[in-house]
């Protein structure tokens, strides 16, 4: 899959980052590459301690457990995956729009954490498009649209194929530092 489309139109919004996952500094607790032990330590390896979207998501046991993977981030930008499961369908044996919601502000979530703050949803709206089914793979691109002071608003697109089948705007605050 290529990069996430970005909007660069607001002064404040960032470039993803261009290089490729390989090179990319690990964001995750499971992307996180050994350390090697400090000369004349005692065997424990120092722990870095995540921050932004990588510490968000480590502790995100809703979209873990939906099997929600985050494929790329960076400040301003996230893609997610995730696979339509059984318990994720309705009564109409189509994806539960609340699964699909609960996709989209994980994403929206990636996209707003940025290193050293904390940043949550002051609101959500969705329009869903096309149903999905069991077994679907479905994508999720968010970006900021604009950040002005520590409010933003993020769109977030989320696509099976070729096919859109939802959008989602997302409203976010950033919580002031904690004293």
């Amino acid at each position: 899959m290529g990069q996430p489309t970005h909007d660069t139109t607001t002064a404040e919004s960032q470039t993803p980052n261009t290089s490729t996952p390989a090179e990319a500094a690990p964001e995750s607790p499971t992307e996180a590459a050994p350390q090697p032990e400090p000369t004349g330590s005692t065997g424990a390896a120092p722990q870095t301690e995540l921050t932004g979207a990588a510490a968000m998501f480590a502790n995100d046991r809703a979209s873990q457990h939906l099997g929600i993977t985050v494929d790329d981030h960076g400040p301003g930008w996230a893609q997610c995956s995730m696979r339509v499961t059984d318990i994720m369908t309705n009564g109409h044996d189509i994806t539960h729009g609340g699964y699909i919601f609960l996709f989209a502000d994980t994403t929206f979530a990636m996209a707003c954490n940025h290193p050293g703050s904390i940043t949550v949803a002051s609101g959500g709206d969705i329009d869903f498009l096309k149903p999905t089914y069991l077994g679907d793979e479905l994508v999720a691109r968010g970006h900021e649209v604009i950040k002005q002071g520590r409010s933003g608003i993020y769109d977030v697109t989320v696509t099976r194929g070729d096919d859109i089948i939802a959008t989602y705007r997302g409203r976010s605050r950033t919580l002031p530092a904690r004293k």
